[in-house]
């Protein structure tokens, strides 16, 4: 029984194994727990190993990694096809053991400790920044009923907040003026949060080689930078720049039939976060042009004949290829590159 292709259902405690041979035949269905899981596969002769890029995909694919074998992770959603009939971990693990022996299968690049790391620091500091929010819209909603109206904007509070817990002509009840004290330190607790969490993100980009090349593109900063190569790990696992692009998401989605092509709005497909900030980075960047008088650029020429948002996304498609140049190639930014005619 020689295995040369095995797909591998993970879970919490109960992992499924589906393994065939070089022609295909299936000779291994397997359950495992949780810490047999290691000890069958360092007894396993090398072997390819599929997975879904799910809950601890990249931990269980440097552990394989490490004990000599090929771990390939996959999307969900192209695995899916490959199912039969009902779901269960059995023809789960099936599916992924024919899903990663497809020869135009796209695999998902695996993370090391350290990019995963700075990715739960950009994770922690959105979930802050949300629970921040909710936490003002609570405030302005509770006042509201008591005829406060606050300005729009968070930093609004600062300013005001403080003044409506000391003003004792507002007609608010004690019991009111201790919950808005109380609701208010909340707030500040949060964000306090999330400014130590940009400092470690700033500290973190700027030890990291990648990370500061990243930071000189027009349009990408610390926050940019930081999740971008985390995110994107060897940028060699793509073949060029708009690969990239339509990995994060920001290449047109297509409907086409007949010959006719369909071009409609961009896919959003990948990681909504980092395209989230390339794309903030990209209206920042359209702001600075339309203060200054560049007629003669591409960004001007661009807006002439193109709407802001359509720009936006072109912006923010052209960082992305420029990062991958930066990653793939290990150069430094500059702004004058011409690539050199074939």
């Amino acid at each position: 029984m020689y295995i040369t292709t095995v797909g591998l259902d993970l879970a919490k405690n109960v992992f499924q194994v589906h393994g065939v041979n070089e022609r295909g035949k299936t000779v291994l269905k397997k359950q495992l727990k949780r810490s047999q899981v290691l000890p069958f596969f360092a007894n396993l002769a090398p072997c390819l190993i599929g997975m879904e890029a799910c809950a601890a995909a990249h931990h269980w694919a440097r552990k394989l990694v490490t004990l000599g074998h090929d771990a390939k992770l996959m999307a969900p959603q192209f695995v899916k096809p490959y199912v039969k009939s009902n779901k269960n971990d059995a023809r789960d693990a099936e599916a992924i053991c024919e899903a990663v022996s497809r020869p135009n299968m796209r695999f998902v690049p695996s993370k090391t400790p350290a990019q995963q790391a700075v990715l739960s620091l950009h994770r922690a500091r959105q979930g802050f920044i949300k629970a921040r929010t909710a936490q003002a819209n609570q405030l302005r909603g509770l006042l509201g009923e008591f005829g406060i109206a606050i300005p729009q904007g968070i930093r609004q509070l600062s300013t005001h907040v403080p003044d409506i817990v000391e003003d004792a002509d507002n007609g608010l009840p004690g019991v009111m003026r201790g919950l808005v004290q109380r609701l208010w330190e909340h707030f500040q607790e949060l964000d306090r949060q999330v400014g130590e969490l940009d400092r470690d993100i700033r500290r973190l980009q700027r030890e990291d080689e990648a990370s500061r090349r990243l930071a000189e593109i027009p349009g990408i900063g610390f926050l940019s930078a930081s999740a971008l190569a985390a995110t994107v790990g060897d940028a060699k696992a793509f073949a060029n720049g708009r690969q990239l692009a339509a990995w994060l998401g920001l290449v047109p989605r297509q409907h086409s039939s007949g010959g006719k092509e369909i071009l409609m709005g961009i896919s959003k497909r990948g990681d909504c976060y980092v395209r989230t900030l390339l794309i903030h980075g990209a209206r920042a960047l359209i702001q600075q042009a339309e203060r200054r008088n560049e007629a003669d650029s591409w960004l001007k020429r661009l807006l002439a004949r193109r709407s802001k948002n359509v720009a936006t996304v072109a912006v923010a498609a052209k960082n992305a290829r420029i990062a991958w140049a930066i990653l793939a190639h290990g150069r430094d930014y500059d702004s004058e590159y011409q690539p050199v005619a074939p």
